[in-house]
């Protein structure tokens, strides 16, 4: 149970995060709840999976799926760099949070 509030604090955080981005371009009420309600969401399901996991798993898998998942929306819907310097780096955010996990 741990893990799917995780997962949905992490998908719930990108949300945010691409709210804020259409946010700060139009400032509507749709983007607003958007941004708003997605950065609230992220940290309700991320408090409900302290519950169940470790604090520090449980907020690393967080931030590294939700940092991740930020810049591949940002580089695939907003038209962002996709050059290889980035895609490297989100993999290995990626490798490095399954390291963590894996070793904890």
């Amino acid at each position: 149970m741990g893990w799917l509030f995780v997962l949905l604090a992490a998908a719930s955080e990108v949300t945010g995060a691409a709210g804020l981005k259409l946010y700060s371009q139009r400032k509507t009420v749709r983007n607003g709840v958007l941004y708003i309600g997605g950065f609230g969401a992220s940290f309700a399901f991320l408090y409900a999976s302290f519950h169940y996991l470790q604090l520090s798993i449980a907020y690393i898998v967080w931030v590294g799926i939700g940092t991740a998942g930020a810049v591949l929306i940002n580089i695939f819907l907003f038209g962002e760099s996709k050059n290889i310097g980035r895609i490297l780096s989100v993999v290995l955010i990626i490798i490095g949070v399954m390291g963590l996990k894996a070793f904890s």
